[in-house]
């Protein structure tokens, strides 16, 4: 998001973004029955600095297997009676993987929840650990010159194999002999995704606004943005219930794209920066509620395989708006995979890479050195925090809208926000690509009348990409269903409409190159735009 309106786009965080409020917390609820299907084997790193082994029973088949309505969390407690994080932020099936946990209590131990379907349970068991030896770590250390909370000195707690775990999203939750608990993300990542639908998670921007210590990359413990972060490390733990973003932003669109059973295939921003060939093939590729934290290598290679037919699906806004660098980071025995996001922002004239790599200097993409403005990618661009107002449709016979029976000018309240996008004529936007206006919501932001978009195109390879304007568009999946403090005023209806937005989305481009078996986009830029 834009900088000065504070360090969550939800606008709600603790004292020292350690805390996590009421409201927040409900975000990790989900309803559903349950059976445990527990498998792997887990390594303990004792105090001796010995291991021990965790029975175990075979692991059971993600297509086939009964979820388990255990998965959230029921009690925090105070912020530093467990807390926790991984030394990856994704593995391959069958890596092993270290957590670094910090705990008042005497032992704790860890369930590995995989998010799906799963009948309407959300998630399912697929690993527990033995009971493990519980210690208060010592305190994260402040690298001054970047203001970067590290916690790399934390002892590894416990070692974690993944044999037999299915590919996908993963809340570790560690549960202290207390009974508080907190989750550490994973994501199990393809190797590749041809023929499939790709989910990007989005770590680099989960872990810019990660308060954790005092510092993020939008404030520093003063709570001002000039005291802010320029470097965060992935080494500490994430601050609130361990993992709120993808909760808020990611969790809802993975149950439901699992529930339609659609080919899938998993990764993160920071594994298609370090490696495209996950995107070749790929029938789609799906950026979720909140990726704001981008590199240009990553950048580059989701543009490549749009421009080789992979279809994209921006189920949020604010997308791809900062350019970062990662970069390892000062933990011992790490593999020299990235543990750092840099991000300089407004203060770019102090990034050492600006001199010699002056398009490398961390700022938004649409700001020199280098400027890029992310429409060129998405079809909209980012313009403002905060707004609350409804989504109105403007083309209620476009397939995305197949089967919901809007009219023109049906308003869905709440549905824009907290963040927007927009088509503004004038900004770079892709080369041969009309751009059709699907919905297009009247919107007041800082006191300034605008509008939030969302939008369709095609380009030559036949790629279609669908931009939903809105950072709220994964959250109204979960509106009206009880399962959720964050569906700031959205009705079942809404829910509604989105989720069969989103399905119809979902659907067509798991076909293939959505320009070559869809209707071509209607450009309406000029008719909702006039000059």
């Amino acid at each position: 998001m834009g900088d000065g309106g504070g360090p969550d786009a939800g606008g709600e965080h603790g004292d020292d973004g350690r805390g996590l409020d009421r409201r927040h917390f409900l975000g990790a609820a989900a309803a559903g029955a349950a059976t445990l299907a527990a498998a792997g084997l887990a390594g303990c790193d004792t105090g001796s600095g010995g291991t021990h082994s965790t029975p175990s029973t075979p692991t059971v088949p993600a297509t086939v297997a009964a979820g388990d309505q255990d998965w959230r969390i029921r009690s925090l407690g105070p912020s530093d009676a467990i807390e926790g994080y991984a030394d990856q932020v994704s593995v391959l099936p069958g890596d092993e993987f270290g957590l670094y946990v910090s705990t008042t209590a005497p032992g704790f131990h860890v369930s590995a929840f995989r998010v799906g379907w799963y009948g309407g349970a959300q998630a399912r068991l697929v690993w527990r650990s033995d009971h493990v030896q519980g210690q208060r770590q010592d305190r994260a250390r402040l690298i001054v010159p970047t203001r970067t909370v590290d916690a790399s000195g934390w002892r590894r707690s416990l070692r974690v194999p993944t044999h037999g775990w299915p590919e996908g999203a993963y809340l570790l939750r560690l549960d202290d002999d207390n009974g508080h608990q907190r989750y550490v993300p994973l994501v199990v990542r393809s190797t590749g995704a041809a023929g499939r639908t790709l989910l990007m998670h989005a770590p680099a921007t989960w872990q810019a606004y990660n308060q954790w210590g005092g510092y993020s990359l939008y404030e520093g413990r003063d709570g001002s943005y000039a005291h802010r972060s320029f470097t965060v490390s992935f080494d500490r733990p994430y601050d609130h219930s361990g993992a709120e973003k993808f909760l808020v932003y990611e969790r809802a669109l993975v149950v439901l794209a699992e529930r339609l059973g659609i080919p899938l295939a998993y990764t993160t921003g920071i594994d298609v920066h370090l490696d495209p060939s996950v995107l070749h093939g790929a029938h789609a590729a799906v950026v979720l509620g909140h990726d704001e934290y981008w590199t240009p290598e990553q950048r580059a290679h989701v543009t490549t395989a749009r421009d080789a037919g992979t279809n994209l699906a921006f189920l949020g806004a604010n997308t791809c708006y900062r350019r970062v660098r990662l970069e390892p980071g000062s933990g011992a025995g790490r593999d020299g995979r990235p543990r750092t996001v840099v991000c300089y922002k407004t203060d770019f004239h102090v990034d050492p890479y600006l001199e010699k790599h002056p398009t490398m200097a961390t700022t938004d993409f649409r700001s020199g050195p280098g400027a890029d403005p992310e429409s060129s990618l998405t079809g909209v661009i980012y313009e403002g925090f905060p707004t609350d107002a409804p989504f109105v449709v403007e083309r209620p016979d476009h397939w995305v809208f197949a089967g919901t029976g809007v009219r023109k000018g049906q308003a869905f309240p709440h549905l824009v926000g907290v963040e927007y996008d927009r088509v503004r004529p004038g900004d770079p936007t892709p080369p041969h690509a009309p751009i059709e206006i699907v919905g297009h919501s009247p919107l007041v932001c800082a006191g300034r009348s605008s509008h939030s978009d969302a939008a369709y195109y095609t380009v030559p390879s036949g790629a279609g990409v669908f931009a939903a304007g809105t950072m709220r568009w994964i959250e109204a999946l979960m509106a009206g269903g009880g399962d959720d403090g964050r569906d700031h005023g959205m009705v079942a209806a809404t829910g509604a409409f989105v989720a069969r937005a989103t399905e119809n989305v979902l659907r067509a481009f798991a076909r293939g190159p959505a320009g070559r078996a869809l209707p071509a986009p209607q450009d309406n830029v000029r008719d909702v735009y006039p000059a």
